[in-house]
């Protein structure tokens, strides 16, 4: 066990702020999964028949409006470390939905005038992801 921790101090023996930001991130990412896990619990508890994803569809819409919210307050409004930061936008909402950090680096292209960059990134990501899960199921099929 100790040498999983040795990495956390430096040489002059204090602790690593980086290992401490990845440490919050993991951390992060445990709540986010949670409430991921708990609100697609709760909406099936709901819905008898599911003909629609509804589930991912409020999960991923949900977590981009509220990355929206959090990304603007700490650029403009509210001053947090970039530890914060990295817990909540990378952590909770990262384990809550990667969707809604796909969908603010899109917004951040769009916003800085990259239009054909945000395009190649929104379309690709989901095309290229498809076609990646057509052949995961296809190498899975192998075995």
């Amino acid at each position: 066990m100790v040498g999983v921790f040795f990495f956390l101090k430096d040489k002059a023996g204090k602790l690593n702020m980086d290992v401490t930001k990845v440490l919050l991130v993991l951390l992060g990412g445990a709540v986010g999964t949670g409430c991921r896990y708990w609100l697609s619990t709760f909406v099936y508890s709901v819905v008898e028949k599911p003909y629609f994803p509804y589930a991912n569809f409020i999960i991923n819409v949900s977590g981009s409006f509220i990355i929206g919210i959090l990304a603007e307050l700490f650029e403009a409004r509210v001053l947090v470390s970039p530890t914060t930061r990295a817990a909540l936008l990378t952590g909770v909402l990262g384990g809550y939905t990667t969707f809604s950090s796909f969908s603010l680096e899109t917004f951040s292209l769009l916003r800085d005038g990259e239009i054909w960059l945000a395009f190649v990134n929104a379309f690709g990501s989901v095309l290229l992801g498809l076609v990646a899960v057509w052949m995961g199921a296809r190498l899975a099929q192998l075995f």
